[in-house]
C-alpha cells in the first residue's frame, strides 16, 4: 500500500510536458490525501474542449505552450504562453487550440465528487 505523500516534492516539469501530442490530461496531482486538484491539459492543433459550465469552484489556469482561444459568455480571450486565466465557479467556457496546439496547467480546490471531463473534439 502506498503511503500518502506528506512532504514537498517536484511533481512534474511543464517544459517536458509541453512536448505532449495527445489530447486531454497529460499529468494529474496524485497524492490521495489532498485539498487541491491540479492537472496539465494538452489539446492538439485544431482540437477543442466543448462548451460546458464549470463546476462549483474557481479555477486558475496557466498557459505554458501553444496558443488558442477561450470562448466565454462575455466573448473570446486569446491564450498564449505565460497567460494566467481565472475561471469563476459555474462560468460557461469552451477552449479551442491554435495551430501549435494548446497546453495549460489547471489548479482548483479538490472536487467533492468525480465528474466526467467535457468532451474533447478534433476539427
Amino acid at each position: 500500500m502506498n503511503q500518502p505523500q506528506q512532504y514537498p516534492a517536484k511533481m512534474a516539469n511543464t517544459g517536458v510536458l509541453a512536448a505532449a501530442t495527445g489530447n486531454g490530461a497529460q499529468w494529474r496531482l496524485e497524492p490521495e490525501q489532498r485539498d487541491l486538484d491540479a492537472n496539465v491539459i494538452h489539446l492538439a492543433a485544431g482540437s477543442e474542449i466543448g462548451e460546458h459550465v464549470g463546476a462549483d469552484l474557481d479555477v486558475l489556469l496557466h498557459v505554458f505552450a501553444g496558443a488558442g482561444t477561450l470562448h466565454t459568455e462575455e466573448g473570446q480571450i486569446l491564450l498564449e504562453p505565460g497567460d494566467i486565466i481565472y475561471l469563476p465557479a459555474r462560468s460557461r467556457r469552451r477552449f479551442t487550440a491554435g495551430e501549435q496546439g494548446l497546453s495549460y496547467f489547471s489548479v482548483h480546490q479538490r472536487k467533492k465528487t468525480t465528474g466526467l471531463m467535457p468532451t474533447l473534439h478534433r476539427s
